[in-house]
């Protein structure tokens, strides 16, 4: 699994003029799944994203995790983060996960984020031709790739 995780002041997702989801300050997160992926990948993620420490303490440090200040968080799903660009100027997304192996996942991830939350996650819809829209805080972007754990 790949993810982008953005700290944000505010995003949402509109799907078909409808704001779908919608969130204040905490995290968007992007998330590729490909078919190798598994549940220990989700777990090890969502152990990950509820412990990062990016958010400013009392003295401007990046010190404090989504749970120290009662953060939300977005997830959309983002196929394109699998794409391969080494063969000409069009990318290919054959790396990329099935949708049957993908949505499961994708709602494990979703549903275990809500859970060590403690509040619902916002989403998306898989598949669905979404418009994101972001504050970006800082701007704080990480990426994170079940691959490279070490």
């Amino acid at each position: 699994m790949r993810i982008v995780i953005q700290r944000v002041q505010q995003a949402s997702v509109t799907i078909e003029g409808q704001v779908h989801s919608s969130i204040r300050q905490g995290f968007l997160i992007l998330v590729g799944i490909c078919n190798d992926d598994t549940s220990e990948d989700v777990d090890w993620l969502v152990h990950k994203i509820i412990g990062l420490r990016v958010f400013d303490d009392e003295n401007h440090v990046m010190n404090k995790s989504i749970m120290d200040i009662n953060g939300e968080i977005l997830v959309i799903s983002q196929f394109t983060l699998f794409a391969s660009y080494k063969k000409g100027n069009r990318p290919s997304w054959f790396r990329a996960g099935s949708h049957e192996h993908s949505i499961p996942l994708y709602e494990t991830f979703c549903h275990q984020l809500s859970e060590e939350l403690g509040k619902p996650v916002g989403t998306g819809v898989f598949g669905a031709d979404m418009k994101v829209s972001l504050l970006n805080d800082g701007p704080v972007t990480i990426c994170m790739d079940t691959k490279n754990k070490e």
